[in-house]
């Protein structure tokens, strides 16, 4: 039988500039690429075997799309829709699945504290979910709707009933506002707090400098020098720390920080100077205002809410020192600890700047009423002991 007419091929001006456009670009799917080629060539009168032979494809491909192009037009050189493989999991297996990677291992009596997609395999097999599934499957499954029971966030929840109050308060006094009303020139915000069991470890041997394609190596074996504390008051809108360090934590250690604020320029002679500190044991509950405001009349005590020192900006600070000055820990005895401490401190005072706090009074509004969705779902969950769903963590820290 001869072999049907080639269909003959007639361009537009416009037409052929588009499929030129397609023809030649760098980016558009390969195989878009190859059918314009091949109306191209057939505009030119080609046969469909020269066709064949210039753009490495069979016969067949090219009337396939010399074709579909002379009935349907640029239209006809996209992929008609196709039903695909049917699916190997019935909806309701894949439902299972992530429900059970919605659960704690522990609480399917697996000793198991995360779940990763081999164990998911295992365990779907096991539990008559499914006959068969592989663990690369689990993962496309549970990527569908962004499940990484693998990993963990640490978070935490609020406990002070006074919460949405206390830390608004502290951050009105970020935005430098008391009561409503602007802070003056000569009123100050002192972020304070101290930074516990610091060690001084002696390497049993030297620590080595980074060279090329090797990073510092510090030795495991260490010999302890004993510890200490460094206090630290920051001025949250002057980015000026003034510290300490003490053998330990206290009363007497932190007024003694407060005596060495308070006693120099420019809080000496202040309107105000606010501390903003958190409920630890040397400054919690009024008898630490107290004591405060009856050596220094011009401070104000704040403080945050219980278990929730993250909003205590000189932690910001402390993070710093740690990455900076105490990691990796090499030190021969406390007094290089202290000596360290002391000319960090230094040195950051000369250069630095306040810190960008990013979490607003609206942001302390949106994280409450998060909460109070959170707590309705579990009340609502508890109305419903049958239901199997376990509610999602909520990530208190913004």
């Amino acid at each position: 039988m001869p072999a049907p007419r080639a269909r003959q091929i007639v361009l537009t001006p416009s037409e052929r500039r588009r499929l030129k456009q397609l023809a030649y670009s760098h980016t558009a799917p390969y195989q878009q690429v190859v059918r314009a080629r091949i109306v191209l060539d057939a505009a030119r009168g080609y046969s469909n075997a020269k066709i064949s032979r210039r753009q490495g494809v069979t016969v067949d491909t090219v009337r396939l799309w010399r074709g579909r192009y002379a009935d349907e037009g640029a239209q006809g050189l996209a992929d008609r829709p196709r039903s695909g493989r049917p699916p190997t999991f019935t909806p309701l297996q894949v439902a299972e699945v992530k429900a059970l990677a919605c659960q704690l291992p522990a609480e399917t009596g697996l000793p198991l504290s995360r779940w990763s997609c081999p164990d998911l395999a295992g365990e779907v097999v096991g539990r008559g979910i499914a006959p068969a599934i592989s663990a690369s499957t689990v993962r496309r499954i549970l990527a569908a709707d962004a499940l990484k029971p693998w990993q963990y966030q640490s978070w935490l929840f609020i406990r002070d009933p006074d919460f949405a109050a206390k830390a608004a308060r502290v951050l009105d006094l970020y935005a430098r506002i008391w009561d409503g009303i602007p802070l003056d020139d000569d009123e100050y915000v002192i972020s304070a707090d101290e930074k516990t069991s610091i060690q001084a470890r002696c390497r049993c041997h030297p620590t080595l400098p980074p060279g090329a394609a090797r990073a510092m190596r510090v030795n495991h074996e260490y010999d302890r020098g004993g510890a200490l504390a460094y206090l630290a008051a920051y001025d949250v809108h002057r980015a000026h720390v003034i510290g300490n360090c003490a053998a330990t934590t206290g009363i007497v250690p932190f007024m003694t920080l407060a005596e060495q604020v308070m006693t120099q320029e420019p809080y000496a002679s202040a309107k105000r100077v606010f501390w903003v500190v958190d409920n630890g044991s040397s400054h919690r509950g009024k008898a630490a205002i107290d004591r405060l405001t009856q050596r220094f009349p011009n401070a104000v005590m704040v403080h945050t809410p219980v278990h929730a020192s993250w909003l205590n900006q000189v932690e910001i600070f402390f993070s710093i020192v740690q990455r900076k000055v105490l990691t990796p820990n090499d030190f021969t005895s406390l007094d290089q600890v202290e000596d360290r401490l002391i000319a960090f401190e230094q040195r950051y005072n000369e250069t630095a700047r306040p810190f960008r706090w990013k979490f607003t009074p609206a942001d302390l509004e949106d994280l409450l009423a998060r909460i109070e969705r959170h707590e309705q779902k579990e009340s609502n969950l508890q109305q419903h002991p049958g239901c199997d769903h376990q509610p999602a963590v909520l990530d208190l820290v913004a």
